[in-house]
């Protein structure tokens, strides 16, 4: 049985559409130690998401609220209007029960959480195989307006470029691979 480490997380960032969530939903299924971080964010809930399990949706002012609060650790301003972050109180609950902190943020809050937490974070880049593959992905959500589409693809190429700031990339073709070699890295992170 893998020793709980409470102080540890791991960070999960990708371009959207590179399948990060995907991954750390099968992480979570496997890894008894792993808790799933809920953020934050502004934006109204999807048909398919819940309050409290896929984010807290504060809404614009509740946000900005939290924020004059220093209720977070991380946020950022993602677009106009469009916040997400990763409330202190979350982190607390989490460690509290023994376990380590799984977030599924993007990039620049991934490594603004990798600054905080410095060694006691794995942060991983989840990388898709390519921005074709990238965008085939985001249209087969069907969630989202071709307008949307091409400011996430234009985001996305800035973001693989910060890649390398991350402590492991992990390309994303095929998924049970993917899962099974980023799971053996992650044990061993919590394990050491």
């Amino acid at each position: 049985m893998m020793e709980n480490k409470a102080g540890k997380c791991i960070i999960f960032s990708a371009p959207s559409g590179a399948g990060k969530t995907t991954i750390v939903h099968r992480l979570l299924n496997e890894i008894n130690s792993l808790e799933f971080s809920v953020s934050a964010c502004s934006r109204l809930a999807r048909p398919n998401e819940k309050n409290g399990e896929d984010y807290y949706f504060l809404g614009v002012e509740e946000f900005r609220k939290k924020i004059n609060e220093q209720a977070f650790v991380e946020w950022e301003e993602v677009y106009p209007n469009n916040f997400y972050g990763t409330l202190k109180s979350e982190i607390e609950r989490i460690w509290s029960n023994n376990k380590v902190v799984v977030f599924d943020v993007d990039v620049v809050g991934g490594l603004n959480l990798k600054h905080f937490f410095g060694s006691n974070a794995l942060a991983v880049f989840v990388q898709p195989p390519s921005v074709e593959v990238l965008e085939e992905r985001l249209r087969s959500r069907k969630t989202e307006t071709d307008e949307k589409i091409h400011m996430r693809i234009s985001k996305a190429t800035f973001e693989i470029n910060r890649a390398k700031e991350f402590d492991y990339i992990l390309v994303n073709n095929n998924l049970d691979v993917a899962v099974e070699e980023i799971k053996e890295r992650i044990i061993q992170f919590i394990t050491t």
